[in-house]
């Protein structure tokens, strides 16, 4: 028997859909779950709330980037006087 590669969350599709497809799935399933840094407070506590939605849980910072991964987030911080 050929000892098959670990997909970890493609397991569950079993034998269907194909092994690029799953391998696929469980690339994007695996980044989307990680934790990332965060933008704001630089802890590594950001987790996604939903599409596109992330949110810090140490800070309470939520903000918007990419649907699977946090990507270079840009903040721009407005101060009273006007300048940023």
């Amino acid at each position: 028997m050929v000892k098959e590669k670990s997909l970890k969350s493609g397991n569950k599709f079993g034998t269907r859909y194909g092994r690029k497809n799953r391998d696929k799935f469980a690339k994007i399933e695996n980044s989307q779950r990680k934790l990332y840094k965060c933008p704001s407070c630089h802890a590594i506590k950001v987790k996604r709330l939903s599409t596109g939605i992330w949110s810090c849980k140490k800070c309470g910072f939520t903000f918007a980037s990419k649907a699977y991964s946090v990507d270079k987030v840009s903040i721009k911080e407005e101060i009273a006087d006007g300048t940023v």
